[in-house]
């Protein structure tokens, strides 16, 4: 209960609402073509949507623990670092779009415009949770470091994809298969070209995230000056009539 309070609180509930009826969407259409199909070929994008929203949460409680003052707090940091290890399964759904390469596609547009919908919900749901972190670290180091954090989650972010997309491996398996998933990413790191696919992918989707969330950034700051110029049209009626 006390989540759903600090998700749905006045500063936050007008975004919260759009990525809940947008989240409820997803997995409808999802639900339909399952049932429509008999198949449950795509019901793997509810799971990877219902991840998109874990960076969103811990951002949250991450934020909490910051206005109560606990910048410095073990909990602050926790929540923070499990913020930046579970944010690349939001923007992650991009990718699912791979599995319209394989198999008989008689639904095409229905599954394109499904993973589109879910994807981008996702991505939503990431760049959120990532204002809200940077909102932190403004109030901490200022402006500047806080677009230099960004750019560093965006860099990490495109690696994580890659090592999921890729490589196979999940977020929690940092926790449970640590050794391995660090053997990875060295041989990664020894050879970071070895392949076209393992140097260009985490720079291109690191590229894409900062590009967007730069563009949704400037939406977000932009003021209806040019209606405010507009005169009210009950108004104007009114006048002109009385004239």
């Amino acid at each position: 209960m006390k989540l759903l309070k600090l998700l749905y609180q006045r500063e936050t509930v007008a975004p919260m609402l759009a990525l809940t009826f947008a989240s409820g969407a997803s997995v409808s259409v999802v639900l339909a073509r399952i049932a429509w199909t008999g198949h449950l070929r795509y019901a793997f994008l509810i799971w990877n949507l219902l991840l998109a929203w874990l960076p969103l949460v811990f951002a949250v409680l991450a934020c909490e623990q910051y206005r109560n003052g606990a910048k410095r707090n073990w909990r602050f940091f926790g929540l923070a670092t499990a913020w930046l290890l579970f944010f690349p399964n939001a923007p992650y759904i991009l990718t699912d779009v791979i599995h319209l390469m394989y198999g008989p596609h008689r639904h095409f547009w229905v599954d394109l415009t499904l993973i589109l919908l879910c994807a981008l919900t996702g991505l939503v749901l990431g760049f959120v949770s990532l204002f809200l972190m940077q909102s932190v670290v403004m109030r901490l180091l200022g402006r500047a470091v806080s677009w230099f954090f960004i750019a560093g989650v965006a860099g990490l972010s495109g690696f994580g994809i890659y090592l999921g997309r890729c490589l196979r491996w999940n977020s929690w398996d940092i926790l449970l298969n640590p050794f391995a998933l660090a053997r990875d990413v060295g041989d990664w790191a020894a050879h970071p070209f070895a392949s076209a696919t393992s140097g260009a992918f985490p720079v291109l989707f690191a590229t894409f995230l900062f590009v967007v969330y730069l563009m949704l950034y400037g939406l977000t700051h932009l003021r209806p000056t040019l209606a405010a110029n507009f005169p009210n049209e009950t108004t104007q009626g009114i006048e002109d009539d009385a004239a």
